[in-house]
């Protein structure tokens, strides 16, 4: 949302354009470096940390929503997202910490038990992945910061965010078995301790040096490429590369990885 007049309207009269109570929350895992991180925004009504998060419009789906919020409160577009699971405990949106005069300061809108924000709310969790180095995220007009969190340092989070990274963590995970990932978060051009490395990460599990490489270089998942890394007088890896054609298949049937 820009503008003060934009904010009011959907303080005041957003069920007009938005389905009460539904929402999308985003979890963005970063990777860089042999580092996964999640990307969260300080919430400046509650002084807590939280996903990328909005409600649905009536006349978009809940991809098309997933979409729009994240490019709108990150700045990050074009984002692959995955929905995997809907969260709809009965206090799940508890406002914990509130500050009803701030945002009264902040818009001149007071939120009342009867407003079209208020009472029980449904949310649909997707995550994504990205690449930290691609990715420039921005606070939004209801968020002081915009930082990336160590998936092992994670803050105490405002509602049940905390438990929907985990699940989207789990999720992300046992979809690694069966699709493939990395094209856009690698070089395009790897070692194959490289790209171990990186589904060590991602998976949370220590791979096999060699058996793991192996297989993907069996189902043709990489290629070798004439090119090595040059390390001086020790043996130089090879350069591999994705071979694009098997890797958009494996994305739309699946395949087992690891």
């Amino acid at each position: 949302m820009n503008g003060l007049q934009e904010i009011r309207h959907f303080l005041e009269k957003g069920y007009q354009d938005y389905r009460a109570n539904v929402s999308v929350d985003c979890t963005i895992f970063g990777y860089h470096e042999g580092k996964l991180q999640v990307l969260l925004l300080k919430n400046k009504l509650l002084s807590q940390w939280s996903l990328p998060g909005g409600y649905v419009k009536h006349t978009e789906n809940l991809d098309e929503a997933a979409a729009r919020v994240t490019a709108e409160r990150t700045g990050i577009e074009n984002l692959f997202l995955k929905q995997f699971k809907a969260f709809g405990d009965p206090d799940r949106n508890r406002l914990d910490g509130f500050d009803p005069e701030m945002l009264y300061e902040m818009t001149g809108v007071r939120v009342t038990e009867d407003s079209w924000l208020a009472g029980q709310a449904v949310t649909i969790g997707f995550y994504a992945i990205t690449d930290i180095v691609h990715a420039q995220p921005k606070a939004d007009i209801f968020s002081s910061e915009s930082e990336w969190f160590s998936i092992d340092e994670l803050p105490r989070m405002a509602f049940d965010h905390n438990e929907i990274v985990r699940e989207a963590l789990f999720n992300m995970r046992i979809h690694l078995y069966h699709f493939p990932i990395g094209k856009n978060l690698l070089p395009q051009k790897f070692t194959l301790k490289e790209i171990r490395l990186f589904y060590e990460v991602m998976s949370g599990k220590t791979l096999n040096a060699s058996n793991f490489p192996n297989k993907l270089i069996s189902i043709g998942l990489i290629k070798k490429t004439d090119e090595k890394l040059k390390i001086g007088a020790h043996r130089s890896p090879t350069f591999y590369t994705f071979n694009d054609e098997v890797y958009e298949k494996a994305l739309e049937e699946g395949v087992v990885l690891v």
